[in-house]
């Protein structure tokens, strides 16, 4: 008679799964709490301990860590010496397998004890699906619950061909490497070690995406498991499949919007970078101004709020052509009248303020760069000039770094009044950058105005094209060697410049 060993920890469908392997001939040896479900359901079990010959023991660190479950697993069939040798230890073939482990991710979630964490790393559950994922041939591995049917019915229609196998025994491994790999991210974690010498991180697919940067790439989108919390999180209400630049646009809108904290503000984003930001007194002045501040651009673009969006609010977003609309919440009239756009892609937003995320991961082409996320904004507002910053000049300051972090470097930014007016990035040079963000916006009046950079002036030809153009105020991080001529020639103009202390580079 064919043999199944059936220990789980998830115990959802297991009942009729074993059910069903018992009317196709299998005789069940279950351990512990899964055995004593099974009983309680009719299903006849027989005990580990009859088969081993010794009690589950160490409050059940061990009971299928043996010989006579490991060899009944390991043995191949096709092998005349392996055939001998379990039968005259009197080793039992084992046939299947249905092993899910203990829920150490649910246990890192709820926050447990060191002592507690420790109790629910799995030894005897992932040493099983190893064995017999690494003898697929003969063996069925089945680790997840959602194949319980698929497993049934092949078994049922003599369809457990190698490929079938095969592809069982791949899920087994990957299951038990994410295991590890986030029981290696917790003891990375535990002793501080952020840069480990062996960084374990495991990514889970979530979701398939419409295409990647390019309509000719395939793209899906994982999510790290460690990481309980992203900003990233959303329920999508209405629209189209999500595309990789969607998502790309979208954490560069809502980790704008993040920079706020409880400021009322809006973030349109195209191409991953800012054109229009603003802080208002409600959401729809935040939303006119954030429009207002570049209707061009935002044409096709994403647009994030830190605000629950009402129905005036949404009646100006559906006037335009908009990829995404994210938001915290939305009145039920606000998305009725979002909705009529069949194509707008309406996301709830779940986590606008979680920052538990830890790297900045960049993959090139097989060499991989790994550096903590930039959650620094700014260190110390020096006033390095003879002139003083007035307090709506330090605000805006303040305002125009949280922009000008995520616009792509070299990085200008422009604003008013916490509006942005003009914003330059992208290129070579900063002062093109910044004579970019000037001339592409004849219609603005910089009289007045802040300019935010996302890193130091080598030259103080900025400082020239800036107060030529009438901006009264420059925050910049400061840190060149050649500060002292920024600084003289804002002295001369009367322009007061202040240094943040954080560069803000975003290649």
């Amino acid at each position: 008679m064919r043999r199944a060993l059936i220990s789980v920890t998830n115990k959802d469908g297991v009942v009729d799964f074993a059910k069903g392997l018992v009317k196709l001939g299998f005789e069940i040896v279950s351990t512990g709490g899964t055995m004593k479900v099974l009983q309680d359901n009719g299903v006849a079990c027989i005990a580990i301990d009859d088969v081993t010959g010794f009690p589950e023991m160490l409050d059940g660190r061990v009971k299928t860590l043996h010989p006579m479950v490991h060899g009944g697993l390991l043995y191949r069939r096709d092998l005349e010496e392996h055939v001998k040798t379990i039968k005259e230890h009197g080793i039992h073939p084992i046939d299947l397998v249905c092993v899910n482990l203990y829920e150490f991710e649910k246990a890192l979630r709820a926050g447990k004890p060191m002592e507690d964490m420790i109790e629910n790393i799995d030894i005897g559950g992932p040493s099983m699906i190893r064995s017999a994922a690494k003898n697929f041939k003969d063996v069925l591995i089945v680790t997840d619950p959602s194949d319980y049917s698929k497993v049934l019915e092949a078994i049922e229609n003599d369809a457990t061909d190698y490929d079938f196998r095969l592809n069982l025994a791949y899920k087994a491994f990957s299951t038990t490497g994410a295991y590890d790999a986030m029981i290696s991210r917790y003891f990375a974690e535990v002793c501080h070690d952020d840069f480990p010498d062996t960084l374990n991180i495991s990514l889970k697919k979530v979701e398939h995406l419409r295409y990647g940067e390019n309509s000719q790439q395939a793209a899906n989108k994982y999510e790290d498991a460690y990481v309980q919390k992203s900003l990233l999180d959303y329920e999508q209400l209405h629209g189209k499949e999500i595309s990789f630049n969607n998502v790309n646009d979208l954490y560069g809108a809502v980790a704008v919007v993040r920079e706020f904290g409880d400021q009322i503000v809006t973030a349109a984003i195209k191409h991953s970078t800012p054109c229009g930001v603003a802080i208002g007194n409600t959401g729809y002045d935040s939303y006119m101004k954030a429009y207002e501040a570049d209707p061009q651009s935002i044409f096709g673009g994403i647009v994030a709020v830190n605000y629950k969006v009402d129905k005036a609010t949404a009646e100006e977003m559906h006037k335009i052509f908009l990829e995404i609309v994210a938001a915290p919440d939305f009145d039920d009239d606000a998305l009725e009248v979002l909705k009529k756009k069949k194509n707008l892609r309406i996301l709830k937003l779940k986590n606008l303020d979680a920052r538990d995320a830890k790297y900045d991961i960049k993959y090139l082409e097989g060499k991989v760069l790994v550096q903590e996320l930039n959650t620094k904004m700014i260190d110390d507002m020096k006033i390095v000039t003879e002139a003083k910053p007035t307090d709506e000049q330090l605000s805006d300051m303040e305002f125009g770094m949280k922009v000008v972090k995520y616009v792509k470097s070299n990085a200008i930014c422009i604003v008013k009044n916490g509006v942005t007016l003009a914003i330059g990035g992208g290129q070579t040079s900063r002062v093109w950058a910044l004579e970019n963000a000037i001339h592409n916006n004849p219609d603005k009046d910089f009289n007045g105005a802040v300019l935010a950079s996302d890193a130091f002036f080598p030259f103080n030809d900025c400082v020239q094209v800036a107060a030529d153009a009438g901006i009264a105020a420059i925050v910049q991080p400061g840190g060149s060697v050649r500060d002292q001529d920024s600084i003289d020639l804002c002295n001369e103009k009367n322009i007061p410049m202040v240094f943040s202390g954080y560069r803000h580079f975003r290649h």
